[in-house]
């Protein structure tokens, strides 16, 4: 939302030196017409900036001059805006710079609304008016189309929210690629995961408070937003109006040409269909003119994959590393070895959304293990691949109708080597290849008509001409032949002009003035023949015109006009033809996209060494020499220790539900337990998985607790925000659930930390048995493993040296007794001294600890749980020592 007014430090009234003050307070009659038509588009096009068209400028005034001039780093000046109101501010950027400006203020989350000349300004001049403008565009985070201002390898999503108490409903869009779906549900917990996953540039948010209409920039609040809503995004609040059942309803029916909601699957979903019919009328009213193709609407629900929080995504560093946010390091930078951009984002979905459906996951399989068999087909797929352009972002352009002659032209040649690729696909026979064994005809046609009739290397402006190739256009072709001959004879003037007057320093010059003329020294002015009219006369020249030479200039200035006007049209006319075929054509470009992303996989899964995961139909986890994807590049072939894992299966007596892993510090426990959760999210997408082999079951969702992270923002501490997530996972998981846990209980006091501990691990293992692995330095929790069934202990070796310890990054059977924390402050550089003296502590230490723990070590025959967490087991007694081995 543009800042207001008041909360602008202004220093009072406006004067010459003081020009930085609101419009609102101004007498609009006392200002100048530009001024009084600029404050009329802004009152039109609330919360956002107004760049405003004047000659070769867009100009900026008022408060958004002052907002634009901070966030951009520019000059800020003033202008006349009349003479009892004095000086307003003013700043602007040139005409051919008003993308790169306009990336920059979105990207910052600001709206903004282009103003543009709709007439020639010669007309308005001659009239003595001022020229009329419009507000042509709109800009704001989630409405762009352009390629410069958006990521290329990920969706830029436009969402909307309605809430009525805990229900809710959902609906984004990429108009950028045409995508469009909707849910409703009824837990706002959900609302908010969901967000998080899709991270959408910009969510609508109806409101009936008046006079709040804008957008919201991501950490700005408003007492009009509902609570739950997750932080970080721009809202933007709207009139409830569109949102009306009703009227959203009508709107989707007209959108679609359909005459019930059935076919979309959200009939019976009133708050989706409210969030749909909402985010439809603002993509109107931000395109104006330019209709965007959506694909036909899809509902979905949260149950048709599995769920992945926002901690689990960010634990398991999925798009981006935890500590700096960085793309390299993360899982979508292992994998994505896509060769288009539309590959790259359907990656990116997949991977956000792994599947629960079995099926789905074998379809995928079963490509990528073809084109792991099949060497020369993947690499002729991959070469092809590489040639076709974004089919849906250059197809949601065309049907826009912004797309210039380069985007049809590239859109054309991608259409005919769709050709190519169907060729390949049919040697194959997976599901993803079958998909593209027959790809319409008509798409190579229109592929070929279309560079049969734009030139090879077009301008990037529609309307400077050199569009149409020669031979497309019979009366085109004719103007061009005379724009030509009068070129040639222009061409030749001088030098016949120079033969028939004998002299011999004639030129022929031009300028925007006076136009062609005939410039020769003043000396030679009296051998100038009779039909030289003097035009100008300068110091040393004289400047002649003649009847002849006008009437070739007025001819060659109005054709080359009506030239590239008769282009412009043409272009239109075949970009029309396009259009037509958007929606066959973003069906074969998921298809192309699917194939990208398989291929990409196999790539991956033969230079890694990857295997096919078994998926089982038990709750077993089984993987032999697992490793880490991201982490076993980094450091290069070779040099990563691969591990087993065995969780869960109830066929085998062996596998626990739950594991307690200790091991030193930096021992590798954290990577052990991502390693995990990555296989079995790579093993649901669909991937083959970095293991000699894997036999997993479908996992519901994904849970993870690991590292130390604090809100200072809500006063929440590194403990709390532990609990926090360890709440969540405890109230959320399932026996279907996967749940990795590090260091629970680390950030209180000793002995509060190991009975929360203690407790949280007895509750996965006995009330929900999901398959978890829990990390720990609570060496007491191996007790565990004696008194419940489906408790093991894992740890990850070191072995001792007389002055050193050496991480072997090996999974065991069996529980360490030692942490090596001072081993690891020493590796980290802690200074000499205090490692000795923490050496000195610990040794005291051990002398006197006297820590008793009655975990029934007088009876080492395990105690089975059955319907209580707490049933058969006796209670937990300790004496409590200071440092020193005082009883406290």
């Amino acid at each position: 939302m543009t800042p207001d007014p008041a909360a602008l430090e202004f220093s009072g009234p406006a004067t010459n030196k003081n020009p930085h003050r609101d419009y609102r307070p101004l007498d609009r009659a006392k200002l100048t017409p530009l001024f009084q038509h600029y404050i009329e588009a802004k009152e039109q096009n609330p919360g956002a900036l107004l760049f405003y068209r004047v000659g070769d400028f867009y100009e900026c005034f008022f408060q958004d001059a002052v907002i634009i001039s901070q966030e951009l780093e520019l000059v800020l000046t003033s202008k006349e805006g009349g003479k009892e109101i004095g000086r307003v501010a003013m700043t602007g950027v040139p005409h051919h710079a008003l993308e790169r400006y306009s990336r920059l203020l979105v990207e910052k989350g600001y709206a903004l609304a282009i103003g543009n000349q709709v007439e020639d300004a010669a007309e308005a001049q001659a009239e003595k008016r001022m020229v009329e403008r419009q507000v042509t565009k709109l800009l704001t985070p989630g409405t762009l189309t352009d390629d410069s201002m958006l990521p290329p390898r990920r969706n830029n999503f436009l969402a909307a929210v309605v809430i009525t108490g805990a229900n809710w409903g959902l609906a984004y869009a990429d108009i950028s690629t045409g995508e469009f779906f909707t849910l409703q549900s009824a837990n706002l917990e959900d609302l908010a995961l969901e967000l998080l996953r899709l991270q959408p540039a910009e969510v609508l948010v109806p409101t009936s408070a008046p006079d709040v209409r804008g957008l919201l920039r991501p950490g700005e609040s408003s007492p009009h937003l509902p609570q739950g809503l997750p932080t970080g995004f721009c809202y933007s609040l709207r009139s409830p109006k569109p949102f009306d059942v009703i009227e959203a309803k009508q709107k989707l029916l007209t959108i679609f040409r359909i005459r019930s909601l059935e076919g979309l699957g959200c009939e019976g979903l009133p708050l989706a269909i409210r969030a749909a019919g909402g985010l439809l009328e603002y993509i109107e009213e931000t395109q104006k003119a330019n209709l965007v193709p959506l694909q036909p609407l899809k509902t979905y629900n949260l149950t048709d994959f599995m769920v992945l929080d926002h901690q689990s995504r960010r634990n398991l560093e999925i798009h981006q590393t935890v500590r700096e946010g960085s793309f390299y390091g993360s899982l979508l930078w292992a994998l994505d070895r896509t060769c288009t951009s539309m590959g790259g984002r359907a990656l990116r979905r997949w991977l956000l959304q792994p599947l629960l459906d079995p099926k789905g996951i074998r379809a995928r399989q079963q490509t990528i293990q073809e084109l792991i068999e099949q060497s020369p087909l993947r690499q002729d797929l991959r070469q092809v691949l590489r040639q076709i352009y974004d089919l849906e972002r250059l197809s949601g352009r065309v049907g826009a109708g912004s797309a210039n002659a380069r985007d049809v032209l590239g859109l054309a040649t991608s259409l005919v080597r769709l050709t190519d690729l169907a060729h390949l696909a049919s040697q194959g026979q997976s599901p993803y290849l079958r998909a593209l064994h027959n790809i319409p005809p008509d798409l190579e046609e229109l592929g070929r008509y279309v560079i049969a009739n734009l030139v090879e290397n077009p301008p990037l402006h529609l309307k400077e001409g050199g569009v149409i190739r020669p031979g497309v256009n019979e009366a085109l072709d004719q103007m061009r032949q005379r724009i030509e001959d009068d070129n040639q004879w222009l061409a030749n003037l001088e030098v016949t002009e120079r033969q028939r007057t004998g002299i011999s320093n004639l030129k022929v010059g031009y300028n925007k003035t006076f136009g062609y003329y005939l410039s020769l020294p003043r000396s030679k002015a009296e051998q100038v023949p009779d039909n030289y009219i003097r035009k100008q006369t300068l110091v040393n020249e004289e400047r002649y015109i003649t009847p002849e030479l006008k009437e070739r200039e007025s001819r060659i200035l109005t054709a080359q006009d009506d030239l590239n006007q008769l282009e412009y049209e043409i272009f239109v006319e075949i970009r029309d033809k396009v259009a037509e075929k958007v929606q066959p054509i973003r069906e074969v470009a998921k298809a192309v996209a699917a194939l990208d992303v398989l291929s990409g996989l196999a790539d991956v899964a033969i230079f890694q060494g990857y295997c096919c995961p078994e998926i089982s139909a038990d709750q077993g986890l089984e993987i032999v020499a697992g490793r880490h994807p991201v982490v076993e590049q980094i450091l290069g072939a070779g040099f990563f220790v691969a591990n087993d894992t065995h969780l869960g299966s109830q066929a085998l007596e062996s596998h626990p539900d739950l594991i307690i892993l200790t091991g030193p510090n930096a021992s590798g426990k954290s990577c052990y337990l991502r390693q995990v959760g990555l296989i079995q999210l790579m093993a649901q997408t669909g991937s083959f998985v970095p293991a000699r082999s894997a036999r997993l079951s479908i996992c519901d969702r994904i849970f993870t607790r690991v590292g130390a992270v604090d809100d200072l923002a809500t006063g929440q501490s590194t403990f709390m925000v532990e609990m926090n997530e360890t709440a969540n996972i405890l109230n959320h998981a399932t026996p279907q659930s996967l749940v990795l846990l590090d260091e629970i209980g680390r950030g209180t006091a000793t002995f509060d930390g190991l009975a929360i501990a203690w407790s949280v691990a007895e509750y996965l293992a006995t009330a929900i048995k999901a398959r978890t692995i829990f990390a720990t330095h609570y060496h007491e929790l191996n007790e565990l493993a004696s008194i419940l069934d489906n408790v093991a202990n894992y740890q990850v070796t070191v072995q001792e040296l007389p002055n050193d310890i050496v991480f072997l990054h090996q999974v065991q059977p069996g529980g360490a007794d030692k942490s090596y924390g001072i081993e690891a402050g020493r590796l980290a550089g802690l200074p000499k001294s205090v490692i000795q003296r923490a050496r000195q502590v610990m040794g005291q230490i051990e002398k006197h600890s006297k820590i008793a723990v009655g975990l029934r070590k007088s009876n080492p025959t395990k105690t089975k749980v059955q319907d209580s967490a707490t049933k058969g087991l006796p209670p937990l007694q300790a004496e409590q020592l200071d440092i020193f081995g005082q009883v406290t």
